[in-house]
């Protein structure tokens, strides 16, 4: 570029560390000789420095946004101006927030990215500062009038000295506008990341979180039997997939396939196992075991399609044993007299068994 004596120009950067100038300053052309790369500028703060184009200084020709005349014509014009920013910003966000979590969920990230990912989701839901800092930000823009501004107003519009020519307003609008799309795509893009890394089935279930289930809904549920006490007492071992069909005295009644109902049978099995395990290492003689394990926990199995629910010794009722076939579409409803089912959020399961709907 030439630039003529007596044109305005706009200080775009300069790498003399001791002027006074920043970014954004104005100056009117003396002299461009154009052999040794340099521009003689009178900037209208009263200093002189020249720019030496080969060293990295860098200015742009000064423009003004010159009005239309109808007010309505400049104020869909700027509108459209914001709506590339801020386009620009939600691009630019939602980059940041990819390149973040492949070293903070991803697979860059060490230690347990799904503890990670579920920490990340309840600072943002709580507002919680410690984890908010840590998001991707938006490039240090300092002052509505700077070098970023200018490159961000750049990049966005595809106009490189239309910058200058904003009043001090409108650049503080369009950096506000930048910002406010940046966060809000940055912190959109890790939910959703957060919520497929903490997913026990690496897709999106926050839909089926229990606040949401109704009649009718497809959730997850568990109990307190699959609670995991011994590391985190918020979470299940697993959780079952399957249809709310009732309500019975707070807890809830549900529906399942013949696949799920055999995986309950299989975990309630599980756990007599383990408590029995647990018992044996106490010392407790081994001709006890099976008087102590049937008080403790109900004992299921199948017989062809019926499932068995022998709960008489945990009821000390003789008549405590259950017979539940299917229904006409072949579901259990697998429910005991002393053990009852939650809706729970699939996120806190390590393990979920079924076919989970998509969100609609």
């Amino acid at each position: 570029m030439i630039y003529q004596p007596g044109q305005r120009v706009a200080l775009v950067h300069t790498s003399d560390p001791h002027t006074l100038l920043r970014p954004g300053d104005t100056g009117t052309v003396r002299r461009h000789d154009q052999q040794h790369h340099t521009v003689d500028v009178t900037w209208d703060s009263g200093s002189t420095l020249s720019m030496c184009l080969d060293d990295g200084d860098r200015i742009e020709p000064l423009t003004t946004t010159a009005s239309k005349g109808d007010p309505v014509d400049d104020a869909a014009e700027w509108a459209a101006t914001l709506w590339r920013i801020r386009a620009a910003g939600t691009e630019a966000g939602r980059t940041a927030a990819d390149w973040w979590a492949q070293n903070t969920i991803g697979a860059r990230a060490s230690g347990d990215t799904r503890l990670a990912a579920r920490r990340i989701l309840t600072g943002i839901d709580d507002g919680d500062p410690a984890v908010l800092d840590t998001l991707p930000q938006p490039a240090a823009a300092g002052d509505a009038v700077d070098t970023s501004g200018w490159q961000l107003f750049a990049d966005a519009t595809g106009d490189v000295s239309g910058w200058f020519g904003l009043r001090i307003p409108q650049r503080d609008e369009a950096m506000t506008v930048y910002r406010d799309a940046f966060d809000t795509a940055a912190v959109d893009r890790v939910t959703e990341l957060c919520h497929l890394a903490a997913s026990p089935t690496g897709r999106d279930v926050s839909h089926l979180h229990p606040d949401r289930i109704r009649i009718g809904d497809v959730g997850v549920f568990s109990g307190h039997w699959a609670h995991n006490t011994d590391t985190e007492p918020d979470r299940f071992a697993v959780g079952f997939v399957g249809t709310l069909i009732d309500r019975w005295n707070g807890w809830a009644v549900f529906s399942c396939t013949r696949e799920v109902a055999e995986a309950i049978v299989a975990d309630q099995q599980h756990h007599r196992d383990q408590y029995r395990h647990r018992l044996r290492d106490e010392g407790v003689p081994e001709n006890d075991l099976d008087r102590r394990v049937d008080a403790a926990l109900a004992d299921l199995s199948f017989d062809d399609d019926v499932i068995v629910a022998d709960q008489r010794a945990t009821s000390d009722d003789p008549q405590a044993i259950d017979h539940i076939t299917p229904d006409s579409d072949g579901r259990y409803v697998v429910m005991g007299r002393s053990w009852c089912w939650e809706a729970v959020d699939p996120y806190a399961c390590d393990q979920i068994i079924g076919d989970l709907p998509d969100q609609a």
